[in-house]
């Protein structure tokens, strides 16, 4: 992950003190206009973002920036976007800017009603997926910076952060494939999250490589609208479920334990995110570690040069997480 650029990095490069750095790109008295410049264009050049404490007292902005996630999301307190949220926190703190975090209800998310944080922050950070008519109002009205977490607006190109999920459950697919498995069943409602279909279209990948046919008994839902997680399983159990995330993990074992159903002797199972439930769970959950510190790292630098800059463009960006080996996964049982 990149490291950030600070102001002592500047003055070390040029030689001068970091008081003198401050002052320079602060516009504040007591710096020359060669020194001045020179500072500015190596900040630039180095990647230094400047914070909007920072800025001459005339062209001042918001410095809190606000959080936005739907309710269906983190109604458990265990959930991924709680993991997200923290690391955003800590991020925003080390550029001198401060979280607003808002919790976007059901009845306001169906009733289009805008964030009420948004008189308050000079951008805003969307963990998660919005309902679609929820998301077209939200382009409408607000016009201060917007970057999308973990959720791309599929209507629109715009700023977003995301997980490489097509490439994660691909790499997962292939692994229960190389201990032996070919009845795989993807667990994951599609329509849901972005970030469930593009795990999807990893998963076939993978099994369409391995030429093993996927039809729709290869895929079952995990979820409805109001994002709890309930798995009915099939009545012919594969070798293998391919979870789109830990939490769907944790509820299969569970439902497959209710059966008399061994993890991972009978069934193997893998998840996804490498969330605390991943090693709650017993067996343990083999699971696909999602990059969450450099998810936050890449979402905050982004959206403040939005911010601060006028050269920021639109786009998506993705960030690589790695397979984690745990105790969930065998090689299918000899019939």
């Amino acid at each position: 992950m990149q490291k950030s650029v600070r102001m002592e990095d500047i003055a070390k490069q040029l030689g001068v003190s970091t008081v003198t750095v401050s002052k320079a790109l602060s516009g504040k008295d007591g710096v020359g206009d060669s020194l001045r410049a020179k500072i500015k264009a190596l900040a630039s050049e180095m990647g230094y973002v400047i914070s909007p404490r920072m800025r001459d007292s005339k062209n001042k902005e918001p410095s809190d920036i606000g959080v936005l996630i739907s309710y269906r999301f983190v109604s458990s307190k265990d959930s991924f976007y709680w993991q997200m949220y923290e690391k955003l926190v800590s991020r925003l703190q080390a550029n001198d800017y401060y979280a607003i975090l808002e919790i976007l209800s059901t009845q306001d998310e169906n009733a289009g009603i805008l964030p009420r944080l948004l008189r308050r922050i000079g951008g805003l950070i969307v963990i998660g997926r919005l309902a679609d008519g929820y998301l077209q109002h939200l382009k409408e009205f607000v016009t201060i910076p917007i970057i999308f977490l973990d959720s791309y607006d599929h209507t629109n190109y715009t700023n977003a952060v995301i997980s490489n999920g097509y490439y994660g459950m691909y790499t997962m697919t292939n692994h229960l494939i190389s201990m032996g498995h070919r009845d795989i069943v993807f667990v994951g409602s599609l329509e849901a999250t972005s970030s469930i279909s593009d795990r999807f279209f990893g998963f076939w990948r993978s099994m369409s490589e391995h030429n093993i046919p996927v039809d729709p008994r290869n895929c079952i839902r995990d979820r409805e609208d109001d994002g709890l997680i309930r798995i009915k399983l099939p009545d012919v159990l594969p070798t293998a479920f391919a979870c789109n995330c830990d939490n769907t993990a944790y509820v299969m074992i569970q439902a497959l334990k209710e059966r008399n159903i061994r993890v991972p002797e009978d069934v193997s199972v893998v998840g996804f995110d490498n969330c605390i439930l991943s090693d709650y769970s017993e067996p343990t959950i083999t699971t696909y570690a999602v990059d969450i510190d450099g998810m936050a790292f890449a979402c905050v630098n982004s959206l403040i040069r939005k911010i601060t800059t006028s050269y920021e463009t639109d786009h998506i960006i993705v960030i690589d997480g790695k397979m984690i080996i745990k105790g969930s996964v065998a090689p299918p049982p000899r019939l």
